[in-house]
């Protein structure tokens, strides 16, 4: 026990010279860059969400006149009678059921 309390305990040796170990200017200037990079992409990605958001909402409310000018037009002909033969046109192509 005598022996481990009479070693004198080492002292710290030096480390590597700082200017060797340091990013330096070149590591700035790459974490730079970066962030640049990033901060544009953000940008681009916010303005990209934005017209995304804004053509919903344009056409929600394209979907929203369309439907009252149809319901509007039904309103104004009246109830249709069946046809019993089945000549209804198909919708967006101008054919007939029945053909």
């Amino acid at each position: 026990m005598h022996a481990l309390a009479a070693t004198p305990t080492p002292l710290p040796t030096e480390g590597p010279d700082p200017s060797i170990v340091t990013p330096g200017f070149e590591g700035f200037a790459v974490i730079a860059i970066l962030v640049v990079i990033v901060a544009l992409l953000v940008m681009d990605m916010l303005r990209r969400v934005r017209n995304t958001r804004y053509r919903a909402e344009a056409n929600e409310a394209l979907d929203a006149e369309e439907a009252e000018a149809r319901e509007s037009a039904q309103e104004t002909e009246g109830p249709k009678s069946a046809n019993p033969g089945g000549d209804e046109p198909h919708r967006g192509t101008g054919e007939t059921r029945g053909q």
